[in-house]
């Protein structure tokens, strides 16, 4: 993967009047799906994201499940900001997730060093949940448990593959596998505080935690006292949102 975003990146402009152009046109996604969202047009909002991914496919065919896997986080944040543009209530709001999405495009998805793709996968898995329990609560459990494995997996398999970690498919397995499982569990009693589901919740600070202990463990920077310090945190916010739960309602 990192493979194919350096080649990505040579065919990018490096300054000057193309650059201009370059961030010119990058910009043009946000807003157009901004006014998009406005005219209550998510359908075409929703084309053009997936539009501007065409590059996957042309190349041939044995390379696009790679091409699908480099730029699923990047799918996964663009189409989780149009979900909570369309769940926002103001147009303040919606103005302020389409400067994040041009943030996202200009700022965080170029970058192939090891701390901004840990970045993009951590954005990637917050945007990723918080969208999919949001725009899709409604839905069977099955596809909630289905999603929420994929969305798991994919953000794992972005995360592991910047440190060339051998086991990389294995550990993404798992995490996805994780995912669906907490979202099984905790969907026969969907609690949401204020616009974050119960599983997202725990699935983020779960998944926070253990990517930076691997992060710090793999820059020789994880001291016995942070390790411990880190898993305590952990354990404490799932204690307290289990216990202090109101588990007689389905929303909270």
């Amino acid at each position: 993967m990192r493979q194919l975003k350096l080649a990505a990146a040579k065919l990018k402009p490096a300054g000057g009047f193309a650059q201009i152009v370059h961030l010119g046109l990058v910009l043009l996604l946000p807003i157009a799906v901004f006014v998009f969202v406005r005219m209550h047009f998510v359908q075409l909002a929703l084309a053009i994201i997936l539009l501007s991914k065409w590059r996957m496919f042309a190349v041939r065919p044995r390379y696009w499940p790679a091409n699908l896997r480099a730029n699923a986080v990047d799918i996964i944040v663009g189409v989780s900001i149009l979900v909570l543009m369309v769940h926002s209530g103001t147009e303040t709001w919606q103005l302020i997730l389409a400067a994040l999405y041009a943030v996202w495009l200009i700022a965080i998805k170029p970058a192939t060093n090891t701390l901004m793709v840990s970045v993009q996968a951590m954005v990637g898995m917050l945007l990723g949940l918080l969208a999919l329990f949001l725009g899709w609560t409604s839905a069977p459990l099955y596809g909630l448990v289905v999603t929420a494995g994929i969305t798991c997996y994919l953000v794992a398999r972005h995360f592991f593959e910047s440190f060339d970690e051998g086991y990389s498919k294995l550990l993404a397995y798992l995490w996805g596998y994780f995912g669906a499982a907490l979202t099984w569990l905790l969907g026969h009693w969907l609690l949401v505080y204020g616009v974050v589901a119960q599983p997202a919740l725990l699935l983020l600070v779960i998944g926070y935690g253990l990517a930076a202990l691997y992060y710090l463990d793999h820059n020789d920077k994880l001291s016995t006292l942070l390790k411990r310090q880190f898993i305590f945190i952990m354990v404490a916010i799932v204690v307290v949102v289990l216990v202090f739960s109101n588990w007689g309602d389905k929303i909270v």
